[in-house]
């Protein structure tokens, strides 16, 4: 096995591991501080070694020692067993094995839930499940927040910090906490599955693993609450969004964007379930941001070819998406919305009324969309001078490659 594919294994069992060792001792920050340091063994160890022949339950062998270790140190065993006793329903004083497999429940649904306590600000609820979940690194979330990586890292300490003080049992939260905590679990759900689908940095074009767990997440919730219109929005997006991705690869691995793909590779089973999914959630109440982003999704995959796209209605769904949120991408988005539905000098000068929001100033997608934008108006040499700045600024490589492919077929002057 390579160490990429070690990699992708350790980060796909991290969020189980971590739900396993909570779930039976606790200490939600002193379990994830055990789980990375086992995840370090395996990322030595297994590349030359081999993996072993169930590597979650080595994983958690050797976190459960390194826990054991850390609380050992920290306190005498009196005070452990108080806190262990605290952290569990009393049913469930005598805990089951850490490797046990659960039966009725998702570990990892139920640490989702636990990160999005209430004791924590919204802010904190999403960094700390896409650390903890997600398997993001800081730097990562960081620019999902559009914040420094050192301002993140303190964050995310301190919503560690404040789980372990709620005393918070890992169990599934009733029905009135669950639904107080719901806005914030999609929101981390998304941000997973955006990160899945167009990674912040990297070498990869896609994070399959990343995208695939938060639609699996995301069909548990839907799961649970069938009849919120939200969910429903939030994993018709997700469908009709993934859909794509098969075609929005070339033979290269090389970035191919939406007007060029080849929709005969589109996943149609995903867009049926999609598109079934939205048309019967838009019905029952006023639409919330995530079923509008889900009509705006099936929009796309229904126009039988790019220059079919019906983008006076995308258009007018962004519209009124931006009277719910206040969202600097649906923003930019609603703007290239506008350069195909009325003309690109229209989307140019919503472009510059974007060009003071602090959350855009280092985004490389303002750039890359007036690149493209002054393309489709002739206007070469300054979308080559764009398309070059675009690429200066992002952080993913696939999507640098692009960028800098797009300069170098236009002229300099």
């Amino acid at each position: 096995m390579t160490d990429h594919q070690v990699g992708d294994l350790l980060r796909r069992s991290a969020p189980q591991v971590l739900a396993a060792l909570v779930r039976r001792y606790g200490h939600f920050d002193t379990a994830e501080d055990a789980v990375q340091e086992a995840m370090l063994a395996a990322a030595t160890k297994w590349p030359t070694d081999g993996v072993p022949d169930d590597p979650r339950a080595w994983l958690i062998t050797v976190a459960s020692r390194r826990l054991t270790d850390l609380l050992r140190n920290e306190q005498a065993r009196r005070r452990r067993e108080e806190t262990f006793a605290r952290w569990s329903p009393s049913r469930e004083w005598v805990a089951p094995p850490a490797d046990r497999r659960p039966a009725d429940s998702d570990d990892t649904l139920v640490l989702l839930f636990l990160c999005c306590h209430p004791a924590l600000s919204p802010t904190a609820q999403v960094a700390l499940t896409l650390r903890a979940v997600g398997g993001l690194g800081t730097a990562e979330i960081a620019r999902a927040f559009l914040v420094s990586e050192a301002t993140m890292g303190k964050r995310i300490g301190r919503a560690k910090q404040a789980i372990k003080a709620s005393g918070a049992a890992f169990a599934p939260p009733a029905a009135a906490e669950r639904d107080a905590r719901l806005a914030a679990v999609l929101h981390v759900l998304y941000l997973v599955f955006t990160e899945g689908y167009a990674p912040t940095s990297g070498p990869d074009l896609h994070r399959v693993e990343l995208s695939a767990e938060a639609i699996r997440l995301t069909r548990l919730v839907h799961r649970l609450l069938p009849d919120d219109g939200e969910v429903a929005g939030l994993l018709a997006l997700m469908l009709l969004t993934d859909a794509r991705r098969p075609a929005r690869t070339g033979r290269g691995g090389e970035l191919v964007p939406m007007a060029e793909q080849d929709r005969s590779r589109w996943d149609r089973a995903m867009i049926e379930e999609g598109v079934a999914l939205i048309t019967a959630a838009l019905p029952k109440g006023v639409p919330g941001p995530y079923q509008l982003q889900a009509a705006i999704a099936a929009v796309h995959d229904e126009a039988p070819a790019y220059a079919e796209t019906d983008w006076p209605q995308i258009m007018l769904l962004y519209e009124r998406l931006l009277r719910l949120v206040d969202n600097p991408i649906i923003a930019l988005n609603h703007a290239v919305a506008v350069a195909m539905a009325v003309g690109p000098r229209a989307g140019l000068r919503l472009l510059d009324e974007l060009a003071d929001d602090e959350r855009l100033r280092t985004d490389h997608r303002v750039p890359a969309v007036r690149a493209h934008l002054l393309e489709l108006l002739g206007e070469k040499a300054a979308a080559r001078e764009s398309y070059l700045r675009a690429a200066r600024q992002t952080t993913s490589l696939p999507t640098q490659r692009y960028l800098y492919a797009r300069a170098a077929a236009l002229p300099a002057d």
